[in-house]
C-alpha cells in the first residue's frame, strides 16, 4: 500500500498574501505563529506543556501563520473552498462543521464514519485516488489539504511549491512532516490547527475533548488488565508489513491495554519476518483494513492457512481485531480505535 508511506519532498515555502505586501507586512506583527507539527512560540498564549502548541489567534482571529512541514503560510482569512487529498483530512474537516468550505475530495480507503456520511457524499469526488494537479485546479480551491506524502507528489505534478505558484495554499498532515514519533498529541494538535486555520478554535477545542473523552473511558475500562501482544498485520506474503514503534498504532494498542510486539521496529512501519511473529507469540492480531487488492477476510484465511503459523497463540484463537486504516492515522479515527482495539483486547471489560 505504497500510497500510506510516501514521505515528502523538500518545498520551498510558500509566500502567498491575499492582501497587498505593504499591508500584509504590517498586520504580520501582530499575526499569531500556529507551529504546526513543531514547538510553541514564545509568548503564544497557550501552556507550552499542552496539545496544541499553538497560540490563541487575536482579536478577529487573522492573521495567522502556520509552519506545517517546513512550509510557511499567512492566512488573513479563512479558506473558503477546500480540496481533500485522502480520506482522514475529510472527515477532519467534516467533524469540525466545515463543509460549507469544501468543494472535492479524493481517495476514500474506509467506509466513512456514519455521522458524517450523508455530508462526505455530498461533495464531490474528484478521483478515486489522488486527482492529477488539473483536476484540483478545475475545483478552483484554495486551500489543499492532504492526508499522505503522496499527495502533494513532485513526480506527479502536485508539489506544494507548484501550488503555490499557482496561488493555492496547501497544508500536509504532520504524519508526514518527518516526525521521529507519531502519538495521540499529533492528532489533537492536527484538530487545533485546522481548527485555527478555518476560524473555527472553539469547534477544534469541542472536538478534542470529546475524541479525549472517548480514549479515558476506553482506557479507564481495561486498567488493571494484563497487557495483551499484539502483531499488527498490514500485508504481505513473504514477509510481512507492520507497525512499528514509531506509528502512531504503537500507543492506540498501549492505551487499549495491549502492547505491540513489534515496538522495537524502528519505523512507522516496516517488514518482519512470519519467523519473528511466530517468535513473539501475538495473542491478537491487528488487521488493517483499506480499499486494496486484499481484503481483511482474505487476509484472515491467508493467516488461518499457514502451517508455520497455526501454533500463534492469535492464530490457533482466532482472535482478529479489525482496524480501518484511517482510524490509524492522525485523524479524528484514532480515538474511535483506542475504544475498538479495547474490546477486542480485554472483551470482559465491556461486558
Amino acid at each position: 500500500m505504497s500510497h500510506a508511506f510516501a514521505r515528502p519532498s523538500s518545498f520551498r515555502p510558500a509566500r502567498r498574501r491575499r492582501a497587498p505586501r505593504a499591508a500584509a507586512a504590517a498586520v504580520a506583527l501582530s499575526a499569531v505563529l500556529l507551529t504546526a507539527g513543531c514547538g510553541p512560540s514564545d509568548g503564544s498564549g497557550r501552556d507550552p506543556s499542552g496539545d496544541a502548541g499553538n497560540t490563541a489567534a487575536p482579536a478577529g482571529g487573522f492573521p495567522v501563520t502556520v509552519d506545517n512541514c517546513g512550509v510557511r503560510t499567512t492566512y488573513d482569512e479563512p479558506p473558503s473552498r477546500v480540496v481533500t487529498i485522502h480520506q482522514h483530512p475529510a472527515e477532519l474537516m467534516l467533524a469540525l462543521g466545515l463543509k460549507d468550505r469544501m468543494v472535492g475530495t479524493a481517495f476514500p480507503d474506509s467506509a466513512v464514519l456514519p455521522e458524517l456520511r450523508e455530508d462526505y457524499e455530498a461533495i464531490p469526488e474528484l478521483a478515486k485516488r489522488e486527482p492529477s494537479f488539473e483536476e484540483i485546479l478545475d475545483a478552483e480551491p484554495d486551500f489543499v489539504y492532504g492526508g499522505y506524502g503522496s499527495a502533494f507528489a513532485s513526480n506527479e505534478g502536485r508539489s506544494r511549491e507548484a501550488f503555490a505558484d499557482a496561488g493555492i495554499d496547501t497544508y500536509l498532515n504532520r504524519e508526514y512532516c518527518g516526525r521521529k514519533r507519531v502519538t495521540m498529541k499529533d492528532t489533537y494538535d492536527e484538530i487545533r490547527t485546522i481548527g485555527t486555520v478555518f476560524g473555527v478554535p472553539e469547534r477544534a477545542d469541542l472536538l478534542v475533548s470529546d475524541l479525549r473523552g472517548r480514549v479515558d473511558r476506553a482506557a479507564a475500562a481495561v486498567d488493571g488488565e494484563p497487557d495483551v501482544p499484539v502483531f499488527v498485520y498490514d500485508s504481505g506474503d513473504k514477509s510481512a508489513l507492520t507497525a512499528g514503534g514509531k506509528s502512531l498504532g504503537t500507543e492506540l494498542i498501549s492505551l487499549a491495554g495491549g502492547t505491540n510486539v513489534f515496538a522495537d521496529l524502528d519505523d512507522v512501519f516496516g517488514d518482519v519476518s512470519w519467523e519473528q511473529v511466530v517468535e513473539r507469540a501475538p495473542e491478537v492480531i491487528a488487521l488493517y483494513d483499506y480499499a486494496g487488492e486484499s481484503s481483511v477476510e482474505r487476509k484472515k484465511e491467508y493467516l488461518l492457512s499457514q502451517p508455520a503459523l497455526a501454533d500463534v497463540p492469535a492464530v490457533r484463537n482466532e482472535r482478529f481485531v479489525v482496524l480501518p486504516l484511517t482510524a490509524t492515522l492522525v485523524g479524528i479515527r484514532s480515538a474511535y480505535a483506542v475504544e475498538d482495539l479495547a474490546r477486542g483486547l480485554h472483551p470482559g471489560s465491556f461486558r
